[in-house]
């Protein structure tokens, strides 16, 4: 009974914070207000939860790295890859060496691979808290794409570092050539394992609801379990389960690409994720801000290991982390950038532009979030001799501190930089919006067309004046409103108006869908684009059934 009620109070304070961000009189990040909330249920009212990392990782970081491959517009990713792979996996490098010198300059009773973990773990950045911050500012649909690329990767590549500062720091022992081979056997497979356990669970999907009909709910649930089977497959031969998740939600993607969902269950099945997104996305920051009041407590027990009896130090050291980090994040931008432009102006190509401003922005939007707070508390109680493992809770500590701080810099920082720059159009995007709509029409009318032949051959006791007149207003406007005329008082020929109208617009959106997902295929539109005109139709068929 405790463990429902705890849960009924994070589910409460995930719904209360969504209501409390819409009557705060200044804009106040989600993420924020759900940290607050957490705080205050664990130090007020005593009732936090003990946070156990591993069933963290298994029951929340899956299913939303497998939403953010899924949804994330694949066009882009390929198009900035250079880009992405430079913050995913450079970046994380040269934060950990970087930062993890500073730490141990800073701290000397941190030893060296202690501040390594920490710097590689406060490395991964996480995008759903830029989304919540970004959402009443504009921010460049490129820059955001980078962003959440960047966050898919780099939460692999900073746990990958942080488990191998882990070990050296346990056993005493590190040989880089051992970890450069172990880190693309966890990758490489990692991604392997993920994109085929999706390839295999929807290709035996598939061919039993071709063979015996598709349910719905069946469907969705088994949306649910992928992501959780490739983790755990994943684990099973100690490849990265985080890329694993990742893979499996891109794979997804490309399924869907072959239309064989039904609209019913594609509309219900965005409903269930986009709640579950919800719910678990503040569920996670609740919980930090739960784990607070005890973080703190330990860390101020192991505050004189710094030579300092003041707990503000801490405070100071935490200060120190973010900026750096900061610091360091917009020298790598700006550095890689730099090479960009040189790059492409020695291949007679148009380098790319940004602002100081803008790399400023992309520098803050470097939030930590819910990866960096389960990998931290992954920490080992004690070393291989069975001594305990040095400034344990100090590193949780300045972890979760560098968390709440990026957040709070970003909500404060960001809005100021990004409002009033000057966001480009998206052109190709509305090109592409209207090439979809265009060939949607176009293959919507040639199936109404043939369904209408069909009909008409199908009953040839009926007036084919009576097809035609309906399949015209279909096509004039593609909405079954058009079909049916308000002045037809005879309710016999006005019902076999419907009948028919229901019928042709049916077949009408079926091929338009498959006239989308063929130009999706074939790339002429993002997948993106074809995610958003199916829906539209989606709504349509379901209105109609």
């Amino acid at each position: 009974m405790d463990a429902l009620g705890i849960s009924f109070a994070m589910l409460l304070a995930v719904i209360a914070s969504a209501f409390a961000v819409r009557v705060l009189p200044v804009a106040v990040p989600v993420p924020l207000v759900q940290i607050a909330m957490g705080a205050v249920i664990a130090g007020v009212f005593g009732r936090g939860v003990r946070l156990e990392p591993e069933l963290f990782m298994l029951l929340f970081i899956p299913p939303l790295l497998f939403l953010d491959g899924w949804r994330i517009p694949k066009e882009g990713l390929f198009r900035d890859r250079a880009t992405i792979l430079e913050l995913a996996f450079g970046l994380v490098i040269f934060t950990v060496v970087g930062l993890g010198a500073l730490i141990h300059w800073m701290i000397p009773a941190v030893p060296w691979p202690v501040a390594f973990a920490l710097a590689a773990i406060v490395s991964p950045t996480d995008p759903v808290a830029v989304s919540a911050i970004t959402a009443r500012v504009p921010m460049p649909a490129r820059v955001m794409h980078i962003l959440e690329g960047e966050s898919l990767l780099n939460d692999a590549s900073g746990l990958v570092a942080f488990r191998f500062a882990v070990a050296a720091a346990v056993t005493g022992s590190f040989s880089l050539a051992s970890a450069t081979l172990s880190f693309l056997w966890v990758a490489v497979a990692g991604l392997a394992v993920g994109a085929g356990f999706t390839w295999l669970v929807t290709a035996a999907r598939d061919r039993f609801s071709r063979r015996f009909g598709e349910e719905p709910g069946a469907q969705i649930l088994m949306s649910l379990l992928i992501p959780f089977g490739a983790y755990e497959a994943a684990a099973l031969v100690h490849a990265s389960e985080i890329l694993a998740a990742v893979a499996a939600g891109v794979m997804m993607s490309y399924a869907e690409l072959s239309g064989r969902a039904s609209a019913v269950t594609r509309v219900q099945r965005t409903a269930v994720w986009n709640t579950l997104q919800f719910a678990l996305n503040g569920i996670m920051f609740v919980l930090l801000g739960e784990q607070l009041p005890d973080i703190f407590r330990g860390a101020v027990g192991v505050v004189e290991q710094t030579g300092h009896e003041n707990p503000w130090w801490l405070l100071a050291y935490a200060l120190a982390i973010s900026a750096a980090l900061a610091l360091l994040r917009f020298a790598w931008v700006w550095v890689s950038l730099q090479i960009s432009m040189r790059t492409a102006a020695r291949h007679g190509r148009q380098a790319p532009k940004a602002s100081l401003r803008m790399i400023a922005a992309v520098s803050l939007a470097g939030v930590r979030g819910a990866i960096t707070l389960a990998g931290v508390l992954t920490l080992p109680v004690a070393l291989a001799d069975g001594s305990a493992f040095p400034a344990r809770d100090l590193a949780i500590f300045l972890a979760a501190t560098v968390i709440i701080v990026s957040l709070i810099v970003a909500s404060i920082g960001l809005p100021r930089l990004l409002n009033g720059l000057e966001v480009p159009p998206e052109t190709e995007h509305h090109a592409q919006q209207d090439l979809a709509h265009q060939a949607a029409r176009r293959a919507g009318i040639v199936a109404i067309e043939k369904k209408l032949r069909q009909l008409v051959e199908a009953h040839p006791q009926t007036d084919p004046q009576l097809y035609t007149e309906v399949a015209s207003r279909i096509i004039e406007s593609l909405t079954p409103q058009a079909a049916l005329p308000e002045g037809d008082t005879d309710a016999a020929r006005r019902d076999k108006q419907r009948a028919i109208a229901q019928v042709l617009h049916v077949a009408a959106l079926q091929a338009s869908r498959e006239e989308l997902f063929r130009l999706a295929r074939r790339r002429e539109i993002s997948d993106e684009v074809c995610r958003e005109v199916v829906r539209k139709l989606d709504l349509q068929e379901a209105r109609l059934a």
